[in-house]
């Protein structure tokens, strides 16, 4: 079935799947902080007593996709969808990547054991591509015992179950790389985003650079950009020294990082050029977002600065860990109209599978969320499904 047919009357069932868990100190706020246990909520999509033996699991590392056009596009072609949430629903300033890992092989685990699935596919949409390339490289081959802040999350002891494909969709590099593509350079003091260099400071009409941008003036802001991300990384690893040193009841110590939107590409369409809409962004206008509260990265804890944003020390970059995937076939679709994924990200993801079985679609004039666009969201809907059945995963 495809969406040229009538739509699949599905329903949703909501889930929850609980596991012991004791954190050394409260992370998350709300019961599920301190029981001793992790509760995860999800939501299945699918037509009331399905017999299909495979599965769709979306997950992000803090947002809930299940009102999302793809996976409800999914449902409506009768298919079945596990929209899983992580421990970190709609709040990323805790987050802790190796902890998200564990929790998608929980629901990987669920959909198997108790929900009856055979197959398993991963969807990892916008932020959740970068998670399932982590996840199934840690299911593969895992190697990392700890976080990057030096706490405990033994992936190798969890024995992640491998999903048995891999879908990656308008999805970006990773959050740690993107965000620092992000990063405003221009901010001199971290606790006075007014304390700006005007050589970089893009925004500003005083600025002595003006689009269209040299080679030269680009190399030096991406320069910045990372320069900013290390200078704050360093600083949340003296203050963890610091606080662990002091060996005292303060275990922990959440910051704001200001001025996080801002990009030569959306000002200047002839950088990485791709059908993306000129000054504008999936949040918005550029410049409101880079100064208001929903921007990345604008509330985080030490830990998790180092974990998901952090651009050397974060273990969830994705050409890293599409480099580890090597028996995996995986699925890749590019929206060449974009507005939340940068043109070079898809190719660097292509380029650095490490898997065979591997095919890449570019979809184009499709936007982040189709809106307004039925016909490119059900030519992507109609490659997931022959994707599926060629590759014999799709069993109903």
């Amino acid at each position: 079935m495809s969406l040229n047919d009538s739509k699949a009357a599905w329903t949703r069932t909501p889930l929850i799947v609980s596991f012991a868990d004791n954190p050394k100190f409260t992370e998350t706020y709300g019961f599920a902080g301190n029981s001793g246990a992790v509760n995860l909520e999800g939501q299945l999509l699918g037509v009331p007593n399905s017999r299909s033996k495979t599965v769709y699991i979306f997950m992000h590392p803090t947002s809930v996709l299940h009102l999302l056009p793809m996976p409800t596009a999914l449902a409506d072609a009768g298919l079945d969808v596990l929209c899983a949430a992580s421990r970190y629903p709609r709040n990323d300033t805790a987050l802790i990547f190796e902890k998200v890992a564990i929790d998608l092989g929980k629901w990987i685990s669920y959909a198997r054991e108790e929900l009856g699935y055979e197959k398993v596919v991963l969807v990892g949409w916008s932020g959740g591509g970068s998670l399932s390339l982590f996840y199934q490289a840690q299911a593969e081959n895992p190697d990392i015992t700890e976080t990057p802040a030096g706490d405990p999350v033994d992936l190798i002891a969890a024995n992640l179950p491998r999903a048995d494909g891999v879908i990656f969709i308008a999805a970006h590099l990773s959050r740690a790389e993107t965000l620092t593509e992000w990063l405003d350079p221009s901010v001199i003091d971290e606790l006075d985003p007014d304390n700006r260099d005007p050589e970089f400071d893009i925004y500003s009409p005083d600025c002595p650079h003006q689009p269209p941008y040299s080679d030269e003036f680009v190399t030096r802001f991406r320069e910045a950009q990372r320069a900013r991300n290390r200078r704050i990384t360093n600083w949340a690893q003296d203050e963890l020294a610091r606080l662990n040193a002091k060996d005292g009841p303060e275990r922990e110590r959440a910051f704001v990082t200001h001025r996080t939107m801002c990009d030569v590409r959306w000002l200047d369409p002839q950088i990485d050029p791709s059908e993306r809409r000129p000054n504008w962004t999936y949040m918005g206008d550029p410049q409101t977002v880079n100064v208001g509260p929903v921007g990345l990265a604008r509330y985080s804890t030490l830990r998790s600065w180092l974990s998901q944003w952090s651009y050397d020390l974060s273990n969830a970059k994705g050409p890293m860990n599409a480099a580890k995937i090597h028996e995996t076939p995986v699925l890749q679709i590019e929206n060449t109209a974009d507005e939340a994924v940068p043109a070079t990200h898809n190719p660097a993801i292509r380029d650095a599978l490490a898997t065979p079985d591997k095919e890449y679609l570019s979809l184009k004039g499709a936007t982040h969320y189709y809106v307004g666009q039925p016909e490119h969201l059900k030519k992507c809907i109609d490659t997931v499904i022959d994707w599926s059945e060629r590759k014999g995963l799709l069993q109903r």
